[in-house]
This record gives structure tokens, C-alpha cells and sequence, in this order.
């Protein structure tokens, strides 16, 4: 007959002895063989029970854990609910103020297609409103000028026609 493969609890166990035994927990030096049998097979149970004690509270914490995924994952779908249903009113909000805004823009480029034309006939006329007070600048100063020749000419004239009439008068006088 070909030896049994012994079942993963039994290879378990088996381990959990053998670390009792590399521990110091459990000395068989000098125990006879049939002591030393019952010795095994009670501390394979406490063993196994042991094993089963921890597999049990392994499956309790995983139990635990998985229920505060759960939770978790609970919380975390109301949160992404709640989010898409604030995305929604975001996105409800700002289409009017687009509306709003697109129809504000539309005036804007209206009014900036009707200034063009009207800043350039701006400009136009200042260059012409300049040439003019330039001109009339230039033409005032130069009747300046001229008003001032002429008086300086008429206040020569008067000069002049003074001492004539000076030099006649003397004349008048020395004929008499």
C-alpha cells in the first residue's frame, strides 16, 4: 500500500508541534515512546484547537473588515451620488448665465464693429480739427503781425504828416 498524503489540517498541526517543540514548550528527550504518543496526540489537539481558535478569529476580523468595506463603499456611492446630483445643478446653473453671457458678448462685438468706423472718422477729424487750428493759428499770429505793422506804419504816418503839417504851419507863419 502507498502511504496517505496527510491532509492540509493534519500538515498544520503537524507544524504547529514541531514550533511547540523548537519553542521549549514541549521537552519529549526522555519520556518513554508511549508517553510520549499521548503527549502528541494531546498536544495535537491543543494544537489544532489552537489553529482553529485563530482560523476562527482570523474569519471574525475578516468578517469585521469585510463589513467595513462595505459600510465604506456605502458611504462612498451615497458621496458619489450626492456629487453627480451637485454636477448636475452646477451644470443647470451655469448654462442660462452662458445664454446670459453669449447674447452680452454678441452686443459687446456689435458695439466694438460700430466703433471702429467711428474711431477712425474720430481720428480723422482730429487730424483735420488740429490742421485747422494750425492753420488758424498761423494765420492769426500773421494778422498779428500785420496789426502791428500797420500800427506801427500808421503811428509813422502820423508822425510824418505831423511834422508837415508843422513844417506848414511854420511856413504859414513866416509868410505872414
Amino acid at each position: 500500500m502507498t502511504p496517505q498524503k496527510p491532509t492540509l489540517e493534519q500538515q498544520q498541526s503537524q507544524m504547529q508541534i514541531r514550533m511547540l517543540k523548537n519553542s521549549g514548550i514541549i521537552s519529549n528527550y526522555n519520556e518513554s515512546p508511549l508517553l510520549r504518543d499521548d503527549k502528541d496526540d494531546e498536544i495535537s489537539r491543543s494544537a489544532l484547537a489552537m489553529f482553529r481558535a485563530k482560523e476562527e478569529e482570523i474569519e471574525k476580523k475578516k468578517m469585521e473588515v469585510k463589513d467595513k468595506v462595505h459600510a465604506h463603499l456605502g458611504r462612498v456611492e451615497e458621496a458619489t451620488k450626492r456629487l453627480a446630483e451637485i454636477r448636475e445643478e452646477l451644470e443647470a446653473l451655469t448654462d442660462p448665465m452662458r445664454k446670459e453671457v453669449s447674447v452680452v458678448r454678441k452686443k459687446i462685438d456689435t458695439v466694438n464693429r460700430d466703433l471702429k468706423p467711428l474711431g477712425l472718422s474720430c481720428q480723422k477729424k482730429e487730424r483735420e480739427y488740429k490742421e485747422a487750428l494750425e492753420a488758424f493759428n498761423d494765420k492769426n499770429k500773421e494778422k498779428s503781425q500785420l496789426v502791428s505793422k500797420l500800427v506801427e506804419l500808421v503811428n509813422e504816418s502820423e508822425k510824418l504828416r505831423m511834422k508837415k503839417l508843422e513844417e506848414l504851419s511854420k511856413n504859414v507863419e513866416t509868410l505872414r
